[in-house]
């Protein structure tokens, strides 16, 4: 059963579409319905980038190159936010595992320091679903 429009859903801008026009209620129609279009039918689709901008759509396992650039793209995220130190800049991701999460399967992205004093610290883990998106990053890589 469909139920009235509310005031905010029906648009007063849709009275800015219809035209008077000496030749009648022809152009009117015509008029409103082009305007009805509200030039949604001319507009391009969105696509969202794989490995361009980490966002992903849908339930597409993301490839190994995606997953590393989002690293690398979280990596310098949490560098200029302060959560990490600075000598983590040039450290590129050294290894990729796909394990199993808490909500299944994950990748598993490893960076290495082999600078780093502490040796507990030697290995930075971040961890992101298996369609792209971040999860959590850390020293213990679970």
């Amino acid at each position: 059963m469909r139920r009235a429009p509310t005031p905010a859903e029906t648009s007063s801008d849709r009275n800015l579409c219809i035209f008077p026009h000496p030749q009648g209620n022809s152009i009117k129609k015509l008029s409103t319905s082009l305007c009805a279009t509200d030039g949604r039918a001319f507009s391009l689709p969105a696509f969202a980038g794989d490995a361009v901008d980490c966002h992903f759509h849908g339930s597409k396992a993301a490839s190994q190159a995606a997953v590393s650039g989002c690293a690398v793209k979280r990596q310098q995220a949490l560098i200029a936010s302060g959560k990490i130190d600075k000598s983590w800049q040039a450290i590129t991701p050294a290894a990729f595992q796909q394990v199993d999460g808490q909500r299944g399967r994950e990748w598993k992205v490893t960076f290495k320091d082999p600078t780093a004093a502490d040796k507990a610290k030697e290995s930075r883990y971040m961890f992101f679903t298996a369609q792209g998106y971040f999860i959590a990053a850390n020293f213990i890589g679970k």
